[in-house]
């Protein structure tokens, strides 16, 4: 049987794996958008589940308990906590690694871009966490305000991958960097705001720990293995200590090292694999890839061995025994509002808010190809908080009453600034989709 179309020549296959292997980018952003996508399916599951007469089978299950025992010493949670508190530590471990590549070698190392971040996912924090507070103010509910204040970055990135080209490259690295400047701003706010009381000798501990850690690197050790088992170390010091597990995961990622990245010429590689005959090229890719697998710091291995669990197994999971909120049992409440108000209308805000001020004032400028609109439409996008915001409000709401009622706000505003960036972002870029 014939084919439906012609077969692209060598060199033509060959440049496109090249333009692959040489965009990290496009291949973050591929993962996060796919990721992003299999979250919106999980939270529906999870979400109709909850709310069909089975519905008692989904809590059940959350509730199922499961135990590590290893002599004497035994470890018993239920199924949720295991997801939360352990599983979710890997996902920091990755946000961690991100943050840390982005200073070093991302965008976040080019002065004018990560000035515009900075400033924008600082706007979106605070304007949000302000409209929670003036909802929740003098009453117990107002250690919920760090809810609103996360973006969920695969969720985001997912629903702008459905526009395609419609959105300019600048506009969807800048959501990146903001994402990822926002995901710091969360675990500090973890840190500081979310933790219980401490045991400061499982917390030394854990810092003799990290200590080891960094002085690995230091020592130019690049056996994961080895960080691997200081990070379970680390772990269980940090969930000893009081102080959310999780946060042992982005500690450890700025220990693990990374190596000055090396740019081979990209055009170069592309024009000679173009004019290259089918052996040379393949001769040539081979080369490429083992240098490149030779110049990968552990950060980068780490970070690219990560991705998959993360992206299609410890999120979806998350998602699935998260946004699960029987409806019938929830009431809309201040904590509703404020949550939603602080997403919807907060976020949005804030990020264009300050990003005008950064450039009237001259400290930053607009992306390339993009206008006011489409930063309302990026700041839409940061609304939608989904996994951080939920993870949030599981440390800040002790009774169910509070977390089904912050839950529901979470995901009716999520849902809301997704429909609304995808109107927004295609009336900012009509032109865009003819190319």
């Amino acid at each position: 049987m014939s084919s439906s179309g012609p077969t692209p020549p060598p060199s033509s296959r060959a440049a496109s794996r090249v333009r692959r292997i040489l965009s990290p980018f496009q291949t973050f952003f591929a993962n996060e958008a796919s990721s992003g996508l299999l979250l919106i399916f999980a939270a529906l599951i999870a979400f109709v589940w909850a709310n069909t007469p089975w519905g008692d089978s989904y809590f059940a299950l959350k509730s199922l308990p499961i135990a590590i025992e290893i002599g004497p010493w035994r470890l018993e949670h239920a199924l949720y906590w295991w997801i939360n508190d352990a599983l979710m530590a890997v996902f920091f471990l990755l946000v961690g690694l991100e943050i840390k590549r982005e200073l070093l070698v991302g965008e976040l190392s080019n002065p004018r871009t990560a000035r515009l971040a900075v400033i924008a996912a600082v706007g979106g924090m605070l304007v949000p966490a302000a409209l929670y507070a003036v909802f929740n103010y003098g009453t117990p509910n107002i250690s919920g305000w760090g809810v609103p204040m996360a973006t969920d970055i695969a969720f985001a990135i997912g629903v702008l991958a459905l526009l395609g080209n419609r959105v300019p490259l600048s506009l969807k690295v800048l959501l990146t960097a903001l994402a990822i400047v926002d995901d710091l701003g969360a675990v500090l706010v973890i840190a500081a705001f979310y933790t219980a009381s401490l045991n400061m000798g499982a917390l030394l501990l854990g810092g003799v720990v990290l200590l080891a850690a960094f002085a690995l690197n230091a020592l130019r050790v690049r056996h994961l293995g080895l960080y691997a088992l200081l990070g379970v170390a680390l772990w269980l010091c940090f969930l000893a200590s009081g102080v959310h597990p999780t946060i042992a995961g982005v500690l450890l990622a700025f220990a693990v090292p990374i190596a000055r990245e090396v740019t081979p010429p990209h055009d170069a590689l592309v024009e000679a694999a173009q004019n290259g005959t089918s052996e040379e090229v393949t001769a040539r890719l081979a080369h490429l890839e083992r240098n490149l697998e030779e110049l990968q710091s552990p950060l980068h291995r780490l970070e690219h061995g990560l991705h998959p669990w993360t992206a299609f197994l410890i999120l979806p999971l998350f998602a699935l025994f998260n946004a699960g909120v029987s409806v019938a049992g929830s009431a809309v409440n201040n904590i509703t509002l404020g949550v939603a108000v602080g997403l919807l209308v907060g976020k949005p805000l804030g990020v264009l808010l300050t990003s005008w001020l950064a450039v009237r004032s001259g400290l930053a400028s607009l992306p390339e190809g993009s206008s006011w609109l489409g930063m309302l439409g990026i700041g839409l996008l940061a609304g939608i908080g989904f996994t951080m915001a939920l993870f949030v409000a599981g440390l800040a709401f002790p009774s169910d009453a509070q977390l089904s009622a912050a839950k529901l706000g979470v995901l009716s505003a999520s849902v809301v600034a997704a429909l609304l960036a995808v109107v927004v972002l295609r009336r900012a870029s009509p032109a865009a989709s003819a190319t």
